[in-house]
């Protein structure tokens, strides 16, 4: 079935590229405008305030993006206990039929079963090995590998010791995550055995986010340096931008870990992580300009393109004589 659903995915995309979700960043006009740009466009779907709302977005989604040859699109699906509009959203995601979901933070059973009865595919995304075989166990169509210099909730393993150890016993949809910035980097991932690469912190500064100017111009005047990865606001482990912490009168510092994992809040307005606490990888050190997202794409692909004809017509450096061969 992988095969099969990676030659389609293939097909339908004109860059290997999966907008990751990124909580109260990703609109539907992102997940648009980065379809119809040739990308696979997502958002999680706590960013809809309600489930009416939800209901909402998914449909102009659709609407937007029916009779053209445009990539699919996915939404992100928390499937933590905690998360208390689960019932809604599953049964959303029946009534919609999203042709991707990326599930994240549990057990994707019954999200598989759902899907998978329309045709669809699942994804989810995993921080460690575990977890990994896991969701691999619980019959996913793809692995998200969450690796250390992700945005938002990320994980602390190399990519390529990651890669490698998942590919011992994994041959189904394979997405790298962490730091990817540019075109060179997706042709690196590819390079390691991945499908897609799965890039957020890029868009953020889109000019079609969410995302407030504020966030977006801290974006372009932060480098990796800014970063702080913490479990202190939601109770898992995620990268966040230290100025935005201070702003809010915390010391990046003397943050106090959380017990445990809490997502119940998510929904509300009134949620201070994330919304006033702001997120980012380690790849937000080379971007600095707001643009629509449809020319941060035309520049990856143009990137990407450059890069493989550097590396496949012999403009790279030669390990030999440490000279650039033409």
């Amino acid at each position: 079935m992988a095969k099969n659903a990676l030659d389609t995915l293939k097909e339908n995309t004109t860059l290997p590229v999966i907008m990751a979700p990124m909580f109260l960043v990703s609109s539907p006009q992102l997940v648009i405008n980065g379809c119809k740009s040739g990308i696979i466009g997502s958002f999680p779907l706590l960013n809809a305030r309600t489930a009416n709302t939800l209901d909402q977005w998914m449909e102009k989604i659709k609407w937007e993006l029916q009779g053209g040859k445009f990539a699919p699109w996915a939404v992100n699906f928390i499937v933590h206990s905690t998360n208390n509009r689960y019932k809604e959203d599953l049964a959303l995601i029946e009534k919609h039929q999203p042709p991707i979901v990326i599930t994240s933070l549990g057990d994707p059973s019954p999200v598989v079963q759902i899907v998978h009865e329309y045709g669809g595919l699942v994804f989810s995304d995993v921080i460690s090995i575990f977890h990994a075989k896991k969701a691999a166990e619980k019959g996913v169509d793809g692995l998200v590998l969450v690796c250390s210099g992700a945005g938002g909730h990320a994980g602390t393993i190399n990519p390529f010791a990651f890669m490698g150890a998942v590919k011992e016993f994994w041959n189904g949809i394979t997405i790298l995550s962490g730091a990817i910035s540019n075109g060179r980097d997706i042709l690196a991932a590819q390079a390691m055995g991945a499908d897609f690469a799965y890039m957020g912190t890029r868009f953020i500064t889109a000019e079609e986010s969410f995302a407030s100017a504020d966030y977006k111009e801290m974006i372009i005047d932060s480098t990796l340096d800014d970063l702080i990865y913490t479990d202190a606001f939601s109770g898992v482990k995620a990268n966040y931008l230290k100025p935005s912490i201070r702003k809010t009168g915390l010391d990046p510092d003397q943050l106090e870990s959380k017990e445990k994992a809490d997502f119940s809040k998510m929904n509300s307005t009134g949620s201070k992580a994330w919304k006033d606490i702001w997120s980012a990888g380690q790849g937000v050190s080379t971007i600095h300009n707001v643009k629509p997202v449809m020319e941060i794409v035309r520049e990856l692909k143009d990137s990407y393109e450059q890069s493989k004809n550097e590396l496949y017509h012999g403009k790279v450096l030669s390990w030999e004589t440490n000279e650039v061969s033409e």
